[in-house]
């Protein structure tokens, strides 16, 4: 594979492995760069860092499965976090990769530093956005959207305001177009996401970067300023977006990923 120029789109390629009798998909963008996990937030996928792969260039190889029960990747038997903590763990044992960058968004930013706490030797360096030490959410909204439509734009119309942040994670099923997630297991997951985490984002100290969306609803400004000070080596960003900050900015979220990585 050649190396892609850093405004040059790459094409990942789609592979999976298997863990606990499911499939774990995941999106490898390639390229000889230092490797970079990225995971996504709930109702996502490992598709929503392509443009961040490719702002980041080929000094770094952006690594983003679809975590279990979203995307492309099987619904597991629970949402706990020791079993999203095991998966992100397995997939790097799978690539035979150590002291990587873990970069999160909201669910996955909690999966990050968690990973970090448990299996330090796997993360060089955190970077968490717009999700907390503390999370207390509700996504009982999702189950009122549609299960199905005949044709994707049926069900991005019936998505509603909610349509631009589902728009890539949706499915032609057999029985028409539907999310590629159920809603039931969101909010499964969501309550198990639910709580104090103060004791796994304290004990790393590896750097770390922590993102706000100036706008967001789901990380405080309070509490992003605590955990910057409670926990030495980490560094505070917030941007003019909301809780999607890298969909939202895409430009200024890599700007300043891409700053953190180059201090490493």
């Amino acid at each position: 594979m050649t190396s892609a120029e850093p405004d040059e789109p790459r094409e990942p390629v789609r592979a999976a492995l298997t863990v606990a009798g499911r499939r774990l998909s995941y999106l490898d963008f390639g390229g000889p760069g230092r490797p970079l996990l990225a995971l996504h937030g709930h109702f996502g996928e490992g598709r929503t860092f392509t443009r961040l792969a490719r702002d980041l260039g080929a000094e770094w190889r952006v690594i983003a499965p679809d975590q279990r029960g979203h995307g492309r990747s099987d619904r597991p038997a629970d949402y706990t976090r020791a079993g999203y903590v095991a998966d992100a763990a397995a997939l790097l044992a799978h690539l035979g990769l150590t002291d990587v960058v873990v970069l999160g968004h909201s669910l996955g930013g909690v999966n990050a530093y968690q990973l970090a706490a448990r299996h330090p030797a796997l993360v060089r360096a955190l970077a968490v956005e717009d999700i907390g030490a503390e999370v207390h959410d509700d996504l009982s909204f999702s189950l009122s959207w549609p299960h199905r439509a005949p044709t994707r734009a049926a069900l991005l119309d019936r998505l509603g305001d909610s349509a631009p942040h589902l728009a890539d994670a949706v499915r032609e099923h057999p029985d028409g177009w539907g999310p590629a997630f159920d809603p039931k297991d969101m909010n499964a997951s969501q309550e198990r996401l639910n709580g104090d985490h103060w004791p796994d984002w304290l004990a790393g100290d590896c750097p770390a970067l922590l993102v706000r969306g100036s706008r967001s609803t789901v990380l405080d400004a309070g509490l992003a300023r605590r955990m910057t000070e409670r926990r030495p080596g980490t560094r505070l960003v917030e941007l003019d977006a909301a809780h999607g900050v890298h969909q939202t900015v895409p430009d200024a979220f890599a700007a300043e990923v891409r700053r953190f990585l180059s201090a490493l």
